[in-house]
């Protein structure tokens, strides 16, 4: 059974404030969550539950803080997201992809709320924003050092679902590793769970037992890396959406860090100023949103070359879709000094030339 918690902070309820389709500045808000996750999966929700905490700290009691655990993706989201706005939650942050659908049906319901909705594509009201972060960029520091650590040449990606955020993310990982070390291969396995320990586990024991022994992770709880634990140091991996500091100096050789408290401060802020408006941002390296975490358990000259590519993203140096590169099928995507178009990479639906796994659609 799925655990489900509703917990409220501390400040008063204000209803939403809204003259002639003008937006009023407010004394007081109630800025509600829904998770996919627990706040203490040690990944992904986690993150954004400290970014909440962020929030909470820097508004007081001028914003009340309401969040729901462990909704599943479809109906279930949408009972939640409606109850959440019949309770008075002024504006609502929907924090998991699958969760794009049911957000817009209910936000067409009650056009007085604002919603957010993180790493999503569909606006089809205009009380609806969108924000991203460029995830990749973290995923090609992660190639880099998959590229010079493995010692198998065998590097190893846990996919949660084949949506472009994902493969995107190992296209990335592969990309940048293959730069390095051109011997490299690469394993995806599909776990088909944004967080499940026990899958995420199987996932990492396969991959080990193929011989992978450099692991990604794109689910949300620390199993995987539990399982290199208990390689004596053969089998390396990196912390996901939070550092998962326990497991350093190894196997967490390092991590991609998601710090959203300073984007949930700033959209909260609008929602009390009257400003908010409806966006779409995709924030990475460079706005602070993806961090990576500290380099440990490798040699200096690794680190050292992993810290320049990360600089390198965030100043625009670099880009980790730069051409030429092919798709799988050997046909041009890229060509030789080209970037890719964010319209290209949110609508990702293709391994690069190179991987042999099979995509499923």
């Amino acid at each position: 059974m799925k655990r489900r918690g509703l917990l409220t902070g501390t400040a008063a309820l204000a209803l939403a404030m809204v003259a002639g389709g003008t937006a009023l500045a407010q004394d007081k808000l109630k800025a509600c969550f829904v998770y996919v996750g627990t706040v203490t999966d040690g990944g992904y929700t986690q993150a954004h539950h400290t970014g909440v905490i962020k929030a909470m700290e820097h508004f007081g009691d001028k914003v009340e803080f309401q969040w729901q655990e462990s909704v599943a993706e479809g109906a279930d989201t949408e009972r939640v997201e409606t109850q959440m706005a019949l309770g008075g939650c002024d504006i609502i942050f929907a924090t998991s992809f699958g969760f794009m659908d049911a957000t817009n049906a209910v936000a067409a319901k009650f056009p007085n709320v604002k919603f957010e909705h993180a790493t999503g594509f569909k606006r089809e009201t205009p009380n609806v924003s969108l924000y991203n972060a460029r995830f990749y960029e973290g995923r090609a520091v992660e190639g880099l050092i998959a590229g010079r650590m493995t010692k198998t040449n065998k590097i190893g990606y846990i996919a949660s679902f084949p949506i472009p955020e994902v493969i995107m993310g190992i296209n990335a990982y592969y990309l940048a590793a293959r730069q390095v070390n051109p011997d490299v291969e690469i394993k995806v396995n599909w776990a088909y769970t944004w967080f499940d320990p026990a899958k995420e586990a199987d996932a990492a024991r396969a991959m080990i037992d193929a011989g992978v022994d450099v692991i990604a992770s794109h689910t949300d709880s620390t199993a995987p890396l539990a399982e290199e634990a208990k390689t004596d140091g053969k089998v390396i991996g990196f912390g996901q959406a939070s550092d998962m500091a326990e497991y350093k100096p190894t196997p967490r050789v390092s991590s991609i860090i998601d710090d959203w408290g300073p984007y949930y401060i700033d959209r909260i802020q609008a929602a009390l100023d009257g400003t908010w408006e409806s966006q779409d941002v995709w924030l990475g390296i460079k706005d602070g949103v993806v961090k990576i975490g500290e380099f440990t358990g490798m040699p200096d000259e690794v680190a050292a070359e992993a810290a320049k590519l990360r600089d390198d993203i965030a100043s625009g140096a670099v880009h980790p879709f730069t051409g030429p590169i092919n798709k799988q099928d050997g046909t041009p995507w890229l060509a030789e000094g080209e970037t890719a178009p964010d319209g290209d990479l949110l609508g990702m639906m293709f391994y690069v030339e190179g991987i042999t796994a099979e995509l499923p659609q």
